[in-house]
């Protein structure tokens, strides 16, 4: 029962995660394709499908990792134990690591491999930074005190690569080398992809169980319809927008924010059972990376006044539990 809580705790975190990179993937395709003089629907919508599938790409991508490390490791002690005058240390290596059962997890992953071996996720190229890794990696105070600890247990083996993911891959330069190189999809999901690594390790520390990257056909298709419903209302939200500035003229607004907002009163319409608050936070925050710094005041202002508007007139309604009294006081 503890079990199931937690995983459904946890599928709803990670939900809002993959929502928030679903809009910004939504927001990208909308933003570059508006600029452009005939924009098609058909090929934005076969872009942001080809986008989300590179994300799952680098998932499973870095997740194997894992076993070119532990072979690294293992290569290491097998030389050790050939040297002529090897010392006592490299006669009875510590096995601890080249034996971690979460690694071993992976490794009997079918789906995972399988997924890997057809689309060329491999690290056979890059044996130099596995390398640079596994040592960065034997270097540590946690890897040291994982190898002298007498606790043996599944549990104690994820909790290391939580530390090896939580400390080895963040702003690796040998590894944005890598991810540059084989996709530029994979340049702005890496934060992403890491954190939905640690949060899912963490899930398989409780269920033994490996799992993927929680981005199933039902997100796609969210993110589908807010970039094609967005798309469709682009310049009557556009007007509405500049009919909400006061002494401002609408072709001096920041074309970021402009579709920020745009994209904001369309999930606040067409999404009924997504709270308004989820929805101009989650706009409010994309501002902050993709405007400029006044531009989570000044989205957040224009999206709450339209969309209470809209409330108010009954143009939104939102349906499902704690979701129908959405008006709010003036």
């Amino acid at each position: 029962m503890i079990v199931k809580v937690i995983f459904a705790k946890y599928l709803r975190n990670i939900r809002m995660l993959t929502r928030r990179l679903l809009r910004v993937k939504a927001f990208k395709v909308l933003f570059s394709n508006m600029a452009q003089e005939s924009p098609s629907i058909d090929n934005m919508k076969k872009e942001l499908r080809f986008s989300c599938e590179k994300t799952q790409e680098l998932y499973w991508f870095l997740l194997s990792i894992c076993k070119p490390i532990v072979s690294v490791a293992r290569e290491r002690i097998e030389a050790g134990k050939r040297k002529y005058k090897a010392t006592q240390e490299e006669k009875n290596p510590n096995y601890r690591f080249v034996n971690n059962s979460f690694v071993e997890l992976l490794s009997q992953d079918e789906k995972m491999n399988k997924f890997c071996q057809k689309r060329g996720l491999v690290w056979i190229d890059y044996d130099y930074v596995v390398k640079r890794i596994f040592r960065s990696i034997a270097e540590s105070d946690y890897y040291k005190e994982y190898m002298a600890s007498s606790e043996s247990s599944f549990e104690r083996d994820c909790d290391l690569f939580l530390d090896i993911f939580s400390n080895e891959f963040e702003d690796n330069e040998d590894l944005a080398g890598i991810i540059e190189e084989r996709s530029i999809y994979w340049l702005d999901d890496i934060t992403f992809v890491l954190d939905g690594i640690i949060r899912n390790i963490g899930i398989m520390r409780s269920t033994h169980q490996n799992v993927s990257l929680v981005q199933n056909e039902e997100d796609i298709q969210y993110a589908l319809k807010l970039l094609e419903e967005s798309f469709l209302r682009y310049q009557e939200y556009s007007d509405l927008i500049g009919e909400n500035i006061v002494n401002w003229d609408i072709d001096r607004l920041v074309s970021t924010d402009r579709t920020i907002i745009i994209m904001g009163i369309t999930e606040a319409v067409v999404f009924e059972t997504i709270p308004i608050k989820v929805t101009i936070n989650e706009y409010v925050e994309i501002s902050k990376y993709f405007g400029t710094p006044n531009s989570r005041i000044f989205v957040n202002g224009i999206l709450d006044s339209i969309i209470l508007k809209k409330l108010n007139e009954g143009e939104i309604v939102k349906k499902g539990r704690g979701l129908q009294d959405n008006k709010r006081n003036n």
